[in-house]
């Protein structure tokens, strides 16, 4: 699947972006060439040699809030997707084969998370647990998991009443052995799918959150944070808000172009997709 991922444009592009911010996030606080959190006595400096983007409200460098920041924001994300990811894929899959009560319990559960406003709901978490990125993206994991959940769970459907499935349930298969034998292998590309839109989501809380001051105790640099002191100085600095704005536009964008190329290699599209390659092929040739 990722060879044919590479293969579309925007797969190249979106994987391109993905493993550069993951880079960045990596490698951002060691490359950064100040101290993100020491200020100075250049305040609301433009762009120069010694500061590239020049410096904010306290003196402190731009480029080095931005590259340190990064981690924070890439973490989230990736916490906020394996919670989802772990909350709503193994009782969605479970919910096909263990009777009627687990699957009333499930889908109630389900629909009542969908109900609640996951920003709203984690932002009160977070105050009554304590103001830390960790609490916030648990809880917008579990609020965003019945995504994963519905995803999972008619995938599984679709193959659960399937002749082979029966006949391997009748020859005395286990559900787990049915699950990795041939349930696994149909869920996987929707859940691909959902995993990558939700990267974009949980990405786009992470600095909803931080621009808002919550989840991470000041001064600790983030690119919602960097964005939010930014907008306070416009009338001294009217450019600086578009770095930290292209930075999280392009990751999400990223996000959301990954999942339309897995969604296009995968499936029906997917088979037509590689129909239409070969025909080229044999053209030319």
């Amino acid at each position: 699947m990722v060879r044919r991922i590479l293969q579309l444009p925007s797969g190249r592009i979106a994987v391109g972006i993905l493993v550069f911010i993951v880079l960045l996030a990596a490698a951002g606080p060691f490359l950064a060439p100040h101290d993100p959190l020491e200020g100075g006595a250049d305040i609301l400096a433009g762009p120069s040699g010694a500061h590239w983007l020049g410096t904010d409200y306290l003196g402190r460098d731009v480029v080095s809030r931005l590259l340190d920041g990064s981690r924070i924001s890439v973490l989230g994300s990736i916490q906020v997707s394996l919670v989802a990811l772990v909350a709503g894929v193994i009782p969605g899959i479970l919910s096909v084969y263990l009777g009627t009560v687990f699957e009333w319990v499930t889908l109630r559960l389900a629909d009542t998370l969908i109900a609640l406003p996951f920003l709203v709901f984690a932002v009160a978490v977070t105050a009554l647990l304590g103001n830390g990125i960790p609490q916030a993206m648990f809880t917008v994991g579990i609020l965003i998991s019945p995504l994963f959940f519905r995803v999972s769970r008619a995938a599984t459907l679709s193959v659960a009443r399937s002749p082979y499935v029966e006949a391997a349930i009748i020859s005395g298969a286990s559900v787990g052995w049915v699950v990795r034998k041939h349930v696994w292998v149909k869920v996987l590309p929707p859940i691909a799918v959902a995993l990558a839109n939700t990267a974009g989501i949980g990405f786009v809380v992470v600095s909803s959150l931080t621009f808002l001051g919550i989840g991470v105790q000041p001064p600790a640099p983030t690119w919602g944070g960097v964005l939010a002191a930014d907008l306070g100085y416009l009338s001294f600095r009217p450019w600086a808000p578009l770095v930290p704005t292209a930075l999280i536009m392009a990751t999400v964008w990223a996000c959301n172009s990954l999942a339309d190329a897995i969604r296009d290699v995968t499936g029906e599209a997917g088979r037509a997709l590689l129909l239409k390659r070969s025909a080229d092929v044999r053209a030319r040739a």
